[in-house]
């Protein structure tokens, strides 16, 4: 990849020990990792590449720990607007039964367009159903080419309505057959090595969409290779409390740890209905979470106890989860809403513009078992991005401090992106994709899906 040199920015909010903001500092980059970072006078003054990032502030990328790629086709479907969790499953579920290859490489490219443009250069995805010829190969050839950093969690769904399930049938797979591609995805794609580009984790649905006995098969398989992590949904609305604690006799934090789905190399979204005893199992067992607080409001789930999770010391990332639950893909806005909604709960005080950015970036790394990304330092990888500070939607804001008016004031659109030492974004444009071909033929395949089924069923599960 050569040498790069990103040459005197305004500030560079490093997120590293020792001094976290560098005032007119540059970076120099060789393939793809940080050498050195200070001021340009420190460093080599000449590169294969050169970015001039004056008048900019120059941050981490951030880091996505939980999304539904295959749901930005969609959004704001009728019907699903104004419901709860389970009832928009219920709307959602046979349109995303009309999915095939091309709509999970295309979703896959819109959702990791968006959270580019937004400030995110790592994101996992839960792609938990497989109809049709879909498959999640095509996830990671949608990652390659558009050159995010990617955690593949292969998702699985096999316990359709005739079993109890939530799910319809058509949708869910059998367990041999699940474990039997988990296993080759593992095998094809997955890299444990230091700034592995693709990762897989295994990620069984939830505990009404899959039976014990798979989330226990899943562990195993998972657990039989080097980092290869676990991830599901826990504790997400007070309807899977009633259904976990009906069916397993235990609350769904309890089943999980039951079922052996704590420690380091797993982690939970949402977490919202969490007990104090359960927080500080969460904490001892080094299990992390997965916060999203957008779609925990436009479903009315609930708010997560986030502030009092780090106090216990858990692991807290952000998540924006699925397209059709947020329904954005925007990570600055999730740290901002991440922390308004804990000063909501909290008080004003309770959560500082420095800790959601942190949700973001070191959060999110730890969460998902990384130390090569969040940061920006020497040996960390070279995963940046970069605002102009002259925004109208900035102006009396940065002026004073850019990494406040990231958070309290809102932006469209980063001007940069570097991801794996490779420019993505430059002056606000993809250098990898054609978004208006691309928005054009994602559009016409969710209006395809859609059309096939214009009405909402009825299923009631708890």
């Amino acid at each position: 990849m050569g040498t790069m040199l990103v040459r005197d920015a305004d500030q560079i909010i490093t997120m590293a020990d020792g001094p976290s903001r560098i005032q007119g500092g540059s970076i120099f980059i060789r393939d793809n990792v940080i050498e050195q970072i200070g001021d340009a006078n420190d460093l080599p003054s000449e590169a294969e590449v050169v970015v001039d990032a004056k008048g900019m502030v120059i941050l981490p990328g951030l880091i996505n720990t939980h999304h539904h790629f295959y749901q930005t086709l969609t959004r704001a479907v009728p019907g699903s607007q104004d419901e709860e969790l389970f009832d928009w499953l219920v709307r959602l579920y046979p349109i995303w039964g009309e999915m095939t290859e091309e709509a999970v490489y295309l979703s896959t490219q819109t959702a990791m367009a968006e959270m580019i443009l937004s400030g995110c250069t790592t994101s996992s995805d839960h792609l938990y159903l497989y109809p049709n010829d879909a498959t999640a190969d095509a996830q990671v050839r949608a990652a390659r080419d558009i050159g995010m950093r990617f955690h593949l969690t292969r998702g699985s769904m096999s316990l359709g309505r005739s079993k109890g399930g939530l799910p319809p049938d058509h949708v869910v797979q059998e367990e041999d057959e699940i474990l039997v591609d988990c296993q080759r995805v593992i095998e094809a794609y997955h890299d444990p090595e230091r700034y592995a580009m693709v990762r897989v984790a295994l990620a069984p649905c939830s505990p009404f969409s899959v039976t014990d006995d798979l989330m226990r098969k899943a562990a195993d398989l998972a657990r039989s290779y080097q980092g290869v992590m676990l991830h599901t949904h826990v504790a997400e609305t007070r309807d899977e409390e009633t259904f976990c604690t009906r069916e397993f006799g235990a609350r769904p934090a309890i089943y999980m740890e039951q079922l052996g789905w704590v420690g380091p190399d797993v982690w939970w979204a949402h977490a919202i209905f969490l007990d104090d005893d359960e927080i500080k199992m969460l904490a001892e067992t080094g299990t992390g979470v997965a916060h999203c607080p957008s779609s925990n409001m436009r479903l009315g789930s609930g708010i997560a106890r986030v502030r009092d999770m780090l106090d216990a010391g858990v692991k807290v990332g952000i998540g924006v989860d699925g397209s059709a639950s947020n329904d954005s893909n925007h990570m600055i806005t999730e740290a901002r809403t991440a922390m308004l909604l804990q000063r909501v709960a909290k008080g004003a005080g309770a959560f500082s513009v420095q800790e959601g950015l942190e949700l973001a970036t070191l959060g999110s790394a730890s969460v998902l078992g990384r130390d090569d990304i969040g940061q920006l330092a020497p040996n960390k990888a070279a995963d940046f991005v970069g605002v102009k500070l002259d925004k109208l939607s900035l102006a009396g804001g940065a002026v004073h401090d850019p990494l406040g008016s990231l958070l309290l004031c809102t932006i469209d659109q980063v001007d940069l992106s570097v991801i794996n030492g490779r420019v993505i974004v430059q002056d606000g444009e993809f250098q990898t994709l054609d978004l208006v071909s691309h928005v054009k033929r994602h559009n016409e395949i969710a209006k395809e899906m859609v059309a096939r089924h214009p009405e909402p069923e009825r299923y009631t599960l708890v």
